[in-house]
């Protein structure tokens, strides 16, 4: 999704890296998938009307678009995806579902979200079965850190059984260093998870 070159790296768990490939996009949308992983059931209690979220590595759109219809018309989705293709098939959905006027879909850089321009206005941001696919997670981190509001959160996900709770430990230990705070830990039985907050 969003891998990084910089020189100051954070090896994958993997000990290298896993982009999830353009063509799995449409894959990821799929209906069935809400049978076990339902994006309202997993934002209901951290999305609210009015709120601008940032959502890295959305893919074609799984949970961006849901999250577009809790915002509300008065809210704002910054989705961002390492590959066009991804970017291009959401703004497709979201054209077709009314809600591209809530979406700002962009491609970003490699190990650059192009986040600088929008320090500090976002609300929550969503970071839903990718941090471990990213190379330089420091960064990745910090660039969050700097784009949330004081007061704004971060709702982090991996998926059980393909990332260890020590990677997320780790990723956790990262987050800290970029000098993010708990805030709780969202209950979801197919993923580990913990909520964050940027110190007001």
């Amino acid at each position: 999704m969003i891998p990084n070159e910089s020189s100051h790296t954070e090896p994958a768990p993997s000990g290298g890296i896993h982009v999830c490939p353009a063509w799995a996009g449409p894959l990821l949308c799929c209906p069935l998938r809400r049978l076990f992983e339902r994006p309202e059931t997993l934002l209901g209690d951290h999305v609210r009307p009015g709120m601008t979220v940032l959502e890295p590595g959305c893919g074609m759109g799984y949970f961006t678009l849901p999250i577009a219809r809790m915002a509300g018309p008065a809210g704002r989705v910054v989705a961002v995806d390492l590959q066009p293709k991804m970017i291009e098939g959401l703004t497709r959905r979201a054209r077709r579902a009314g809600l591209l006027e809530r979406i700002e879909a962009v491609a970003c850089a490699d190990g650059d979200l192009g986040l600088a321009a929008r320090p500090g206005v976002v609300d929550l941001a969503v970071v839903i079965h990718v941090l471990h696919e990213v190379r330089d997670r420091q960064r990745f981190l910090e660039q969050l850190y700097d784009a949330l509001r004081p007061g704004g959160r971060l709702l982090l996900l991996e998926p059980k059984g393909h990332v260890s709770r020590e990677t997320l430990d780790a990723e956790l230990a990262l987050s800290e260093r970029a000098g993010f705070r708990p805030a709780g830990e969202p209950l979801h039985r197919r993923s580990h998870g913990a909520l964050l907050e940027k110190p007001r």
